[in-house]
């Protein structure tokens, strides 16, 4: 009999491995940056992860998705991870936390 997951520890986990993950251009994590919007995660260990990017035209459209997915599936208990890029509502600096925004200067 195998052990249960709890889907909300192992998204717990996933935060963690977000908050490691940061913008190139801005010395803050992307969790913090406010650039993820929601992580799914289903009774089978599957990951999305709903995010968005400081503007259409970020240098790293390509790349931070894909990053991402794989530093997911890094995680023992993940079986698969997807990354879905949306634009609405689009990012703005209140998205961020008070955390990124006193490492940044706007408190």
């Amino acid at each position: 009999m195998s052990e249960a997951v709890d889907t909300h520890d192992l998204g717990e986990e996933i935060v963690k491995v977000l908050k490691t993950i940061y913008d190139p251009e801005i010395p803050v994590d992307i969790y913090e940056l406010g650039l993820i919007y929601d992580v799914f995660v289903n009774e089978d260990n599957d990951v999305k992860i709903l995010m968005t990017l400081t503007s259409p035209n970020c240098p790293v459209a390509e790349s931070l998705p894909v990053e991402i997915e794989e530093k997911v599936k890094s995680l023992d208990l993940v079986k698969g991870a997807e990354v879905e890029i949306t634009f609405d509502p689009p990012w703005t600096q209140e998205l961020m936390s008070e955390e990124a925004k006193l490492e940044l200067g706007l408190l």
